[in-house]
């Protein structure tokens, strides 16, 4: 790892720099990892955990997880109890204390992100579903939280790293501005949904929205983590027709026969797009997945 890397080029009387490695870096998740390619560049060798074909709240501790956290020096994570379910598993197995929390090697990339939906903790309880306690964890897919998250990463980087320190606060400038130059188009190309209601499945969507200027009238989930009932999707159809609602939007990994009974009945159409780069070939890269979600919401 590199703080033996650098240890070694201490003993020997190189510089440090000089013996040591790609700084190692294992993210929970496929989007994490598509922003510190970009800012970690050459001088970082990542993995990522959870594909973009798979449901982060569902994962299950794995061997390979493990043998993947094991020689990291920087474990990255969304935090906000996302990876409650798996995270620790995998890191206590690993037996790496680098990554463990409290450690310059782990980094929740939430702390400095403005959080949503966060429960009253007096109220919150099982019978609300799958709520996370800490808020909404789908901050990713608002390209200005991607922007803090760029300067944070390459802040922990930078310490990890500091001959590289320029470098990755350069890289995440140039990510932050090209979220800039890309948002004027994005902005114009969501603006006739500005103001309007959409049907999301689960409570994945609401950081896009907002950012956006689109109402969540409803989920097919009656509530997080809850499969859709007859009932429930009875409200549903109500709903939309109330609302003239024309976008249900979910996730690839959900089935789509609630969103289909809901469409048969109402004159909604069904918009599959990931929340995650590599959940779909189109949407590998950062900004890809966000030229995708637009793209696909926005299609007559």
């Amino acid at each position: 790892m590199l703080k033996k890397n650098i240890l070694l080029a201490l003993l020997v009387g190189t510089s440090a720099i000089a013996l040591a490695k790609q700084v190692e870096v294992v993210t929970t998740t496929s989007t994490l990892a598509s922003i510190v390619e970009i800012v970690g560049a050459e001088h970082t060798s990542i993995t990522a955990i959870c594909t973009g074909k798979q449901d982060p709240h569902h994962l299950q501790a794995r061997p390979k997880y493990v043998m993947m956290a094991r020689n990291a020096d920087l474990w990255i994570r969304t935090g906000m109890d996302l990876e409650i379910g798996w995270e620790m598993p995998v890191i206590n197995g690993s037996r790496n204390r680098n990554i463990r929390p409290g450690q310059s090697g782990h980094l929740d990339t939430s702390e400095q992100i403005q959080k949503l939906e966060v429960p009253d903790a007096g109220m919150l309880s099982r019978a609300m579903g799958d709520v996370h306690a800490q808020g909404n964890p789908h901050y990713l897919i608002d390209p200005e939280n991607a922007k803090i998250v760029s300067q944070v990463i390459a802040e922990r980087l930078g310490m990890l790293d500091p001959e590289h320190a320029a470098v990755y606060a350069e890289n995440a400038a140039a990510f932050g501005e090209e979220i800039d130059r890309r948002m004027v188009d994005w902005k114009a190309q969501m603006e006739p949904l500005n103001g309007k209601s959409i049907v999301t499945y689960h409570k994945s969507w609401i950081y896009f929205t907002n950012r956006f200027g689109i109402d969540i009238a409803i989920e097919l989930e009656p509530k997080p983590g809850v499969p859709p009932s007859p009932s429930h999707l009875t409200q549903v159809v109500e709903t939309v027709r109330a609302k003239q609602i024309g976008i249900i939007l979910q996730e690839p990994w959900y089935s789509t026969k609630a969103a289909k009974r809901v469409a048969d009945k109402t004159d909604a159409r069904i918009v599959i797009a990931p929340t995650d780069t590599g959940g779909d070939p189109e949407g590998n890269g950062y900004f890809e997945l966000i030229d995708l979600i637009i793209n696909r919401i926005t299609e007559d």
